[in-house]
């Protein structure tokens, strides 16, 4: 019987081992159920980011292909400028048997500005209007108290826009009142 006894006692303490190996394994099976559950919050999160900045990425991609198309002459209108400012330059100097001459110079400057406006490149207009200095340089001021202040009295060079956006400030004379 005691040799009964000492098997009951070796399978209680048996039992009992098992029971701890068996709680072990499950602390550990719990262990690592709850580190592969944050490493699933994580990588979930991580998808959403990257789902996110690739979607960003796409709006700034087609953003920039809107843009180069919106303004796709901007150099070229840029560098024409120059040339139209010449062109006025010609067609104000008056002088006698160029008549024939000058006539021509206005054709082919007309001819410029309609083919730059239908590319949506025109000038500002700036004369007799208030001074905007987003649009404008004010390179001379002139006191006329009898015009209101920061009106635009002259336009010295012609500034043009390309769309919205501006290709080359209007340079003007602006109006400023006496102080009394």
């Amino acid at each position: 019987m005691e040799e009964k006894i000492e098997q009951v006692e070796t399978l209680g303490d048996n039992v009992i081992q098992e029971e701890k190996k068996v709680k072990e394994k499950k602390k550990k099976i719990d262990k690592e159920k709850e580190e592969l559950k944050l490493a699933n919050i994580e990588l979930k999160e991580k998808v959403l980011r990257i789902t996110a900045e690739m979607q960003n990425m796409r709006r700034r991609y087609e953003n920039d292909i809107q843009n180069l198309y919106k303004y796709d002459g901007f150099d070229i209108a840029e560098k024409l400028l120059p040339v139209i400012d010449n062109f006025e330059r010609a067609m104000n100097v008056k002088t006698e048997g160029n008549e024939k001459f000058l006539d021509g110079f206005k054709m082919i400057y007309e001819q410029m500005i309609s083919i730059l406006n239908s590319k949506g490149i025109v000038a500002i207009d700036a004369l007799n209007k208030e001074f905007d200095p987003s649009i404008m340089n004010a390179v001379l001021t002139e006191v006329n108290n009898e015009i209101e202040e920061n009106i635009v009295l002259d336009v010295l060079q012609k500034g043009y826009m390309y769309n919205d956006k501006l290709i080359r400030p209007a340079m003007v004379k602006v109006n400023n009142k006496e102080s009394e």
